[in-house]
C-alpha cells in the first residue's frame, strides 16, 4: 500500500513510496501528526544516487519488521536533501555536533517540535562493525522517549543552545562591526593560499589523502593566486590535481566526465555516481587551466566532460539532469569498469596496446574487473601508435557499454547546480570555441530564466509536471552568475539585465540588513529551528559567496556602490571563517580576491559582429584573468554600463582597466594581448 510519498515528483522519494514504513515528507501535517500522537520524528535525509542510502534501504525499510517497528513509534519522515538543503544542512550540524562525524543517509530522531536529539548515518540491520543495529536503535530510542524524557529533553536542549551560538555571535558581530573581527584584505588571502598548499599531495596530486575529494573550488582559488602574484607552486598545485583526476580512475577513460570522489589516495578507485555540480566545477577549472596552460590532456578531459554532459545528462527542455547513480544491476561501478576477458574479446588487435596505457590486467584492480585509468602516457605524436589505439577503444567501448543496464539517472531540476553548469559551458563556449557548449548553455538559460517566478526568485527545482519547491539563495544567486557568464560568451544584454534582476531578488528576500548576512532561506520561508546560513563550501559553493561574488559583478556593470558596500559587509562578516577552514571556503575566497585585489575590466567598443570587435575579443578569451568584468558593444547595448561612458563613439576598441587605473585604448591585438598579460597581477 502505498505510504505519503506516492504524490511526490522527486526521485528519491518515490523511490520510497512502496516501502512497508508509512513514510511522510517533510510537510506541516507529519509534524502535526507527531504532536497529536505525541510520537518523535524519525527524519531520514539522503539523496538517490546515494550508494549506502541504497543499501539501508533494502536492509531495513523495506523490511517488514523494521517498518512495523517505525510505523508503530514514531512519525516516519524522508526527505532528499537536493531539494531540502536547508533540512539538510540544519540537521547535519546537530548529528555532527552529536557523533564527531555525518554524511548520508542521515538518521536524526526529532521531538515533535523539530529539535534533535539523537542521530547517525548509516545504521546496519543489526549489530556489525562496531555499528549499532537498527532495529536496535530504534527500539533504545523509543524506551527512552516513553520513559527517560528528562534525558531527551536535555539533550534537545544542548543541541537548540548550540544552534543559538552558532547564529547569534555571528549576527552581532557583523552588525555591531567588532573592530576586533578580521577583515578581508590581501595578506589575509595570502595565509589561506599557504593553508591550502599545505594540503598538497606531492606524490599522486591534489589536496590531502584519501578518500580524495576533487576541492575544484580550493583549486580554482590557487589558479587565482598564480594569476595574481606569479607564484609558480600555486600553479603546480592545480595542474598536478587535475591531471592527476583526468588520468585516474576517478575519470570516466570511456565515456567523459568525473566520478563523486576517490576512495583512495591515488585518485583510481572512484566512488562511481556522477553529479552534476561537480562535473560543472571541474569542466570550469578545467577551462582556466587551460588558458594558463595549453595542456592537451587537460583539453581532453575538459571536452570529454562536456560531450558526456551532452549526450546523457541533458533532457529534453536543454536543462540538466542532477546524478547518475553508482549502481547497476545492484552492484556499484557494475557498468564502468571491465574484465580483462571482455576487453580481449571487444579491442581485437588494439588490446595489447590499451591495455598497458589503461593497466588492465587479468585480476583486476577493483572485485575481479578493470578500472581504467592511464597507467602509462601515451608518447607525443603517436609515436608507439597508442593513440590511434585509444580512441578507437573509446569509440567500441562506449557502443559497448551503451548495451548494459545503465545505472539510475536522477532527472530532478536542480536551478542552482543547473546555474552552475550553464556558467561553465558558456565559458567553454568563449574560451574553447566551443559552439556546441555555448549553444547549449544558451539553451538551459532560455529554460531557466522562463522558471524564475514573478517575486524575481528562481524556484529550487524546475521539472515538467514536478513539484514546485520554493528556491534557496544558491539557486537566485547561481543562475544570475550564470547569465553574467553567458553575456561574457554573447554580449547579449538580455543576460545582464537578467543577472540583475536575480541581484536585486537575492538582496530583497535574502538579505538582512540587521545583522548584515545573507540567509539560505527567504524570508517567507517556513519558520524552523533556525534559519541556516551556510559560507563553507560542501560539494558546492555556498549561498552566501555566490550572491556576493553576483553582487560585485552587479557593482562593476552597472556601479552600484550599494552592492559593492552590502558584498563588503558580507565579507567581513565571513572572514574568521575564511582565516579558520580555508580549504573549505575556496570560492568565498575567490570572491574575496576579486573584493580585496579588485576586477580586471574590460570594455570593448563596438559592433560584436565586427571582425576587429571579435578579433580583440577573442584576445581576452586566451588569457586567463581572475575577477573577469568583459562587455562589448555600441548604441543601446551600453545604455547604463559605466564601463562606456565616453567611449560610446569608438569602433572595434578596447579599453583595460583595472583598480581605477587604465590602459591606453587600442584596437591592436598585439597590444591587447600585451595589456592583458598584466592586467591579472595583484596591484
Amino acid at each position: 500500500m502505498p505510504n505519503h510519498l506516492a504524490a511526490e515528483s522527486s526521485p528519491y522519494l518515490l523511490q520510497h513510496a512502496g516501502n512497508p514504513v508509512d513514510w511522510w515528507p517533510w510537510c506541516p501535517e507529519a509534524l502535526a501528526e507527531a504532536r497529536r500522537t505525541g510520537r518523535p520524528v524519525l527524519l531520514s535525509i539522503g539523496y538517490s544516487s546515494c550508494h549506502w542510502c541504497h543499501v539501508m534501504a533494502h536492509e531495513s525499510f523495506e523490511d517488514p519488521d523494521t517498518a512495523a517497528l517505525m510505523n508503530a513509534n514514531f512519525v516516519n519522515i524522508k526527505v532528499d536533501r537536493e531539494e531540502r538543503p536547508d533540512l539538510d544542512g540544519i540537521y547535519m550540524q546537530a548529528v555532527q555536533a552529536l557523533t564527531g562525524s555525518g554524511g548520508w543517509p542521515m538518521t536524526v530522531f526529532l521531538t515533535p517540535d523539530g529539535v534533535p536529539f539523537y542521530g547517525g548515518t548509516y545504521f546496519p540491520p543489526a549489530d556489525r562493525h562496531g555499528l549499532p543495529g537498527f532495529r536496535r536503535v530504534l527500539t533504545s530510542v523509543a524506551e527512552s522517549w516513553r520513559t527517560r524524557r528528562s534525558t531527551i529533553d536535555e539533550s534537545a536542549e544542548r543541541v537548540r543552545a548550540m544552534y543559538e551560538s552558532i547564529s547569534a555571535p555571528l549576527a552581532a558581530r557583523a552588525a555591531e562591526g567588532d573592530g576586533a573581527a578580521l577583515r578581508v584584505d590581501a595578506a589575509m588571502l595570502v595565509r589561506a593560499y599557504d593553508d591550502i598548499a599545505r594540503l598538497r599531495d606531492p606524490r599522486f596530486g591534489g589536496l590531502g589523502g584519501a578518500p580524495k575529494f576533487p576541492q575544484p573550488m580550493a583549486l580554482d582559488f590557487c589558479l587565482r593566486h598564480w594569476a595574481r602574484t606569479g607564484a609558480r607552486p600555486a600553479l603546480a598545485v592545480v595542474h598536478e590535481a587535475f591531471i592527476a583526476m583526468a588520468r585516474g580512475g576517478i575519470c570516466d577513460q570511456v565515456g567523459g566526465g568525473f566520478h563523486r570522489y576517490s576512495t583512495d589516495a591515488r585518485w583510481l578507485v572512484p566512488h562511481f555516481e556522477k553529479m552534476l555540480y561537480d562535473n560543472a566545477l571541474l569542466i570550469r577549472l578545467g577551462v582556466h587551466l587551460w588558458q594558463a596552460t595549453g595542456d592537451a590532456v587537460v583539453r581532453a578531459a575538459t571536452d570529454d566532460a562536456i560531450r558526456w554532459i551532452a549526450r546523457e545528462m541533458t533532457s529534453a527542455d536543454g536543462a540538466f539532469h542532477s546524478s547518475l547513480d553508482a549502481d547497476s544491476e545492484g552492484e556499484e561501478g557494475l557498468f564502468y569498469t571491465w574484465t580483462d576477458a571482455e576487453l580481449r574479446r571487444v579491442l581485437g588487435g588494439d588490446y595489447d596496446v590499451c591495455a598497458r596505457a589503461w593497466g588492465v590486467t587479468q585480476n583486476g584492480n577493483f572485485e575481479g574487473r578493470n578500472i581504467l585509468h592511464a597507467a602509462r602516457s601515451v608518447a607525443a605524436g603517436g609515436a608507439d601508435g597508442a593513440d590511434g589505439a585509444l580512441s578507437r577503444a573509446k569509440s567500441v567501448l562506449l557502443d559497448q557499454r551503451s548495451h548494459r543496464v545503465r545505472p539510475a539517472r536522477d532527472e530532478k531540476v536542480v536551478v542552482s547546480w543547473n546555474g552552475l553548469m550553464v556558467r561553465a559551458l558558456a565559458e567553454a563556449g568563449r574560451v574553447l570555441g566551443n559552439r556546441d557548449a555555448l549553444a547549449a548553455a544558451e539553451r538551459a538559460g532560455e529554460f531557466l530564466w522562463n522558471e524564475v517566478g514573478s517575486d524575481g526568485r528562481a524556484p529550487r527545482t524546475a521539472l515538467a509536471g514536478g513539484k514546485r519547491v520554493a528556491g534557496f539563495l544558491e539557486d537566485s544567486a547561481s543562475l544570475g552568475l550564470a547569465f553574467v557568464g553567458l553575456y561574457q560568451a554573447t554580449f547579449a544584454r538580455k543576460w545582464l539585465d537578467r543577472a540583475r534582476a536575480l541581484a536585486d531578488a537575492c538582496v530583497r528576500w535574502f538579505w538582512s540588513a540587521s545583522d548584515g548576512l545573507f540567509y539560505d532561506t527567504a524570508s517567507d520561508h517556513e519558520t524552523l529551528i533556525v534559519r541556516p546560513r551556510e559560507t563553507a563550501d560542501n560539494a558546492t559553493p555556498a549561498g552566501t559567496s555566490l550572491a556576493i561574488e553576483l553582487e560585485l559583478f552587479m557593482a562593476e556593470y552597472f556601479g552600484d556602490e550599494g552592492a559593492r558596500d552590502l558584498a563588503g559587509r558580507a565579507l567581513d562578516a565571513s572572514a574568521a571563517e575564511m582565516a579558520q577552514e580555508p580549504v573549505m571556503m575556496g570560492h568565498i575566497l575567490g570572491v574575496a580576491d576579486m573584493a580585496a585585489r579588485g576586477a580586471v575590466e574590460i570594455a570593448i567598443a563596438g559592433d560584436s559582429g565586427h571582425a576587429g570587435v571579435r578579433g580583440l575579443a577573442e584576445v581576452v578569451s586566451r588569457q586567463y584573468l581572475p575577477s573577469l568584468v568583459l562587455a562589448v558593444g555600441h548604441g543601446e547595448e551600453i545604455v547604463g554600463l559605466p564601463l562606456f561612458e565616453g567611449r560610446a563613439g569608438a569602433t572595434a576598441t578596447a579599453y583595460v582597466c583595472r583598480g581605477y587605473a587604465c590602459s591606453l585604448p587600442t584596437g591592436d591585438v598585439a597590444v591587447l594581448a600585451s595589456q592583458l598579460a598584466e592586467a591579472g597581477r595583484a596591484p
